[in-house]
């Protein structure tokens, strides 16, 4: 599992990060996207890991990810009494 995708399965960005690698040598890597943080295992199906069986629905472009709304921040915990 040496080769990384060339692209992001979301977002169609070139620059792939390998966070994990499995214990055992070559079962699974752990990669995220650059650009858009989408993160995957390599052992799962083509809809997950793959631009070209990545469902439209779900995909984003370089303009989507600029013009998507903030998330708020989660506030503090509220002690309990």
């Amino acid at each position: 599992m040496n080769d990384l995708p060339v692209e992001c399965p979301r977002c169609a960005f070139d620059t792939i990060t390998r966070l994990a690698t499995s214990s055992v040598p070559g079962v699974w890597d752990v990669l995220q996207c650059g650009r858009c943080l989408y993160t995957w295992r390599t052992t799962e199906p083509a809809r997950r890991t793959r631009r070209d069986a990545y469902p439209e629905a779900f995909k984003l472009t370089e303009s989507d990810i600029e013009n998507a709304i903030k998330v708020p921040e989660v506030p503090p915990l509220i002690g309990r009494s």
